[in-house]
C-alpha cells in the first residue's frame, strides 16, 4: 500500500494542528491581530520568498525530467515576476516601503526555516527538497480553507486582514497547492515506509519552523 501527503498530516498531526491553528493564524482571522505583529510578518515573509526562489532555483537542479524543470522553472518565474511585487504592493498598503524590506535583516525564524529548507534539498533529492517546502504551499492553502470554516473568522471590511486571506483562498493559490499536493501524492504512492520516515521527519521539522515563524510574528523577535 502506497501513501499520500495526507499520511504525512497525520503522522506529524500534533504539530500540523500548532501550525495551522497558531494563535497569529487565530488572530489574523478574528481582525483582531497587533497591527506590528502584522507588519513585521510582511517583512520577513518578504525575505522568506527571496530565500524560496532560491530553493526552487535548487530544485530545477535537482529535476530529472523536463517535467519537472519545467514546474520548478513556474515556482520560481511566479514568485520572481509575481509573489514578489505583490507583498511589495501589499507591504506599501501597511506603511512598509521597497527601500525598507532590501535593508531588513533576516529574523532568526527566517534563517532557520529558508536555510533548513535549501539545505534539505542540497543534501537530499527533490522530493526530499518539495516535502520541505510543502508546509508552506499546502499549508497556506489549507489556513485559508481553516479560517473560512471558523465562526470567529471576520470578512471584508471589519477585518484589517482580510485581503490577505483572500490572496490564499484565490483560485491561483489553491490550485497551485492542490497541484503540488497531487505530485506528492505520487511521488509518495512509491516510497518505502524506511522513506516514508525519514520524509515524515523533513515534513515535520519544517512544519514546526513554520510555527517558529508565526510565533516570530507575534513576539515582534529578530
Amino acid at each position: 500500500m502506497g501513501y499520500c501527503f495526507n499520511d504525512l498530516i497525520d503522522s506529524n498531526h500534533q504539530q500540523w494542528t500548532a501550525y495551522i491553528e497558531h494563535d497569529f493564524v487565530r488572530q489574523l482571522g478574528h481582525g483582531s491581530l497587533d497591527s506590528a505583529a502584522f507588519r513585521h510578518y510582511l517583512q520577513q515573509d518578504y525575505l522568506f520568498l527571496i530565500q524560496f526562489a532560491r530553493a526552487y532555483a535548487l530544485a530545477a537542479y535537482k529535476s530529472q525530467s523536463v517535467t519537472e524543470l519545467r514546474a520548478a522553472y513556474a515556482g520560481l518565474q511566479t514568485i520572481l515576476d509575481t509573489e514578489l511585487q505583490l507583498h511589495i504592493n501589499f507591504c506599501r498598503e501597511w506603511g512598509i516601503h521597497e527601500q525598507d524590506l532590501a535593508e531588513l535583516p533576516e529574523a532568526r525564524a527566517t534563517l532557520a526555516y529558508t536555510r533548513y529548507v535549501l539545505d534539505t534539498g542540497s543534501r537530499g533529492d527533490l522530493l526530499d527538497l518539495r516535502i520541505a517546502l510543502s508546509p508552506c504551499m499546502v499549508g497556506y492553502a489549507d489556513i485559508a480553507t481553516w479560517l473560512n470554516q471558523q465562526s470567529f473568522t471576520q470578512r471584508g471590511k471589519a477585518n484589517p486582514f482580510d485581503a490577505w486571506i483572500a490572496m490564499y483562498e484565490g483560485e491561483a493559490f489553491q490550485q497551485a497547492a492542490q497541484s503540488e499536493q497531487e505530485w506528492l501524492d505520487a511521488q509518495l504512492a512509491q516510497v518505502s515506509p524506511q522513506r516514508f520516515s525519514r520524509l515524515a521527519t523533513i515534513f515535520r521539522d519544517a512544519t514546526r519552523l513554520e510555527i517558529d515563524f508565526w510565533q516570530m510574528g507575534l513576539d515582534l523577535s529578530d
